[in-house]
């Protein structure tokens, strides 16, 4: 496995994906009783975003620019967008950064660490040995975090279900091999018959759409409990860029989650267009 997220971090489906990461985080605690935080692909944790500009040989162009830079400085953003905005801040600048643009973005581990209340638990898996090493480094000490060297799809059938009969579980890998969206209908289709009633978010690009077509009719097949997905494109179909937007399945969205997540999509697609024919929409798979 080659991806290495530094390159990506902080762009447009990092914004997506972590604002409806912290809503779900904190629709979790709602409820006194702590839950287990499972990321089956989570990175390194923290992301010096000067490194976006520079390849494995060769300068390229960073993404966060049109992504979490655009909404960093930005002013009456919905409570959802300011409220990661401000977590993302706030970490910048415990990280050492003064400046008006951000330089450390935090990834979905350390993201969900600053949320979480002691009787709230993480278990971050990370196979890649490298990744693994440097979110070690980062959490591997953290009290309530365990960190592991472990496939994301074996974490599934390891670590469900949790003590705590609660569980958050993020599936967010990297699409680099063939088969992924069958190993992860495989991997959702035993984390719901180990924990029925865990919720699951499952994050994913917006490339061929026949192939996430058959995604969808493949997870059909699960007989799924009540699941959404939001989907943000920041261009139209007909825009040549190799990822023109992404999406979340939520599967056992928190309560009326949903309605707290509409409001903030047409502004999040507003701001972090590239091209014509942007849009944001919520859309249930499976009603309650």
């Amino acid at each position: 496995m080659n991806y290495r997220h530094h390159f990506h971090a902080g762009n447009f489906a990092d914004v997506v994906k972590h604002t409806l990461l912290v809503q779900l985080v904190r629709a979790m605690q709602r409820k006194e009783k702590g839950f287990l935080y499972l990321d089956t692909h989570a990175g390194r944790a923290v992301y010096d975003l000067t490194v976006a500009a520079q390849g494995d040989t060769l300068a390229r162009e960073p993404e966060w620019p049109a992504g979490i830079g655009r909404l960093f400085g930005a002013e009456a953003l919905p409570a959802p967008l300011a409220d990661y905005v401000t977590v993302v801040r706030e970490f910048d600048r415990q990280r050492g950064n003064g400046d008006a643009v951000p330089r450390f973005y935090p990834g979905s581990p350390w993201l969900v660490r600053r949320l979480t209340r002691p009787q709230d638990r993480l278990a971050l898996c990370e196979l890649h040995e490298e990744e693994y090493l440097a979110l070690w480094h980062t959490l591997g000490r953290s009290e309530g975090v365990s960190v592991r060297e472990l496939d994301g799809y074996t974490a599934l059938r390891a670590l469900l279900p949790p003590p705590e009969r609660r569980a958050l579980v993020l599936i967010d890998p990297p699409y680099e091999a063939q088969e992924e969206f069958a190993r992860i209908v495989a991997g959702l289709g035993e984390g719901l018959r180990r924990a029925p009633a865990a919720t699951f978010a499952i994050w994913y690009p917006l490339t061929e759409r026949a192939r996430l077509d058959a995604f969808f009719d493949e997870l059909a097949s699960l007989n799924l409990p009540p699941t959404w997905l939001v989907e943000l494109a920041v261009a139209g179909e007909a825009s040549s860029l190799k990822m023109r937007g992404c999406g979340v399945v939520v599967v056992n969205p928190p309560w009326q989650l949903d309605l707290e997540v509409q409001p903030w999509l047409p502004v999040a697609a507003r701001l972090l267009a590239q091209a014509p024919g942007g849009t944001a929409s919520l859309r249930w798979l499976v009603p309650e």
